[in-house]
């Protein structure tokens, strides 16, 4: 199982109306494309010394082809969609192996 974990900081200006985008558009839009079988949206509780909020949402794919799949058919269509937000959210994105879960 692969997580495909994507780390955005936020401006507080613009704050709430990522946030419910997020919710109610991007996050089911990822869910969509059947590549991911879940979403966990977690707040990181870190005081960023650039300020804003981040967040931190791990999309579960089950397999790594699947996540290869995702770049290949949706990756940039998504990713032009969240580009209205410009340079008020950076975001860095990691893919994590599951070795172990109890």
């Amino acid at each position: 199982m692969y997580i495909y974990n994507v780390t955005a900081n936020v401006q507080e200006e613009i704050h709430e109306e990522w946030l419910e985008w997020m919710k109610n558009e991007h996050i089911p839009g990822m869910l969509a494309t059947k590549k991911f079988s879940k979403a966990l949206m977690t707040r990181v509780m870190v005081q960023e010394p650039m300020g804003g909020i981040t967040y931190s949402v791990q999309y579960t794919a089950e397999s790594k082809e699947m996540l290869q799949k995702y770049y290949r058919e949706d990756a940039e269509a998504l990713r032009k969609k969240a580009a209205v937000f410009g340079e008020k959210v950076v975001s860095f994105r990691t893919e994590l192996e599951v070795v172990s879960e109890q």
